[in-house]
């Protein structure tokens, strides 16, 4: 492995000259490991009867260099990414969410009505104390006393599901 180590230090500027001329400037660091992985392949499959290492190193990296970039390349044409915009016009299937709150009211079964009131609120909606509290009409105090016994309980219920 030192040998490598040597190999990589003295090949590391080549490396680096391959993706300055093949004008790649995004990922530059996994194409110089793709480099690297070349190298290791060429000093493995090397025949010095065929030649200069350094000729043979050189079409080697390079040669894999432009297989993954043609890889990358195809990869990018045929998917698909949309802009930003795009998502923001698209509107929510889900916006029931059946399947989480079919979920959370399993773990439900031990709680009042006011406590599972504000599991689904906090996990489903996002709501905040205030919010449940303005929601249900009722004071903030009583909020947290719901949230504090549906915490204990479900701890319960983890805890013995654990055991």
């Amino acid at each position: 492995m030192d040998n490598f180590d040597q190999l990589a230090k003295q090949y590391e500027p080549m490396i680096h000259k391959i993706i300055r001329t093949l004008h790649i400037y995004k990922n530059q660091k996994e194409y110089f490991h793709i480099g690297l992985v070349a190298l290791w392949e060429a000093a493995e499959a090397f025949d010095p009867v065929k030649g200069a290492f350094s000729n043979y190193a050189y079409s080697f990296i390079k040669g894999q260099i432009l297989n993954e970039m043609n890889r990358s390349n195809k990869y990018e044409e045929r998917s698909v990414f949309p802009k930003e915009e795009y998502w923001e016009t698209i509107v929510d299937q889900n916006s029931g969410s059946p399947f989480e709150v079919e979920f959370l009211l399993s773990y439900c079964g031990t709680l009042t009505e006011k406590e599972t009131k504000w599991v689904i609120y906090t996990c489903v909606d996002f709501l905040s104390i205030k919010e449940i509290a303005e929601r249900e009409q009722v004071s903030f105090s009583a909020v947290k006393q719901w949230r504090s016994g549906a915490k204990r309980k479900l701890k319960e219920q983890l805890l013995e599901i654990v055991d």
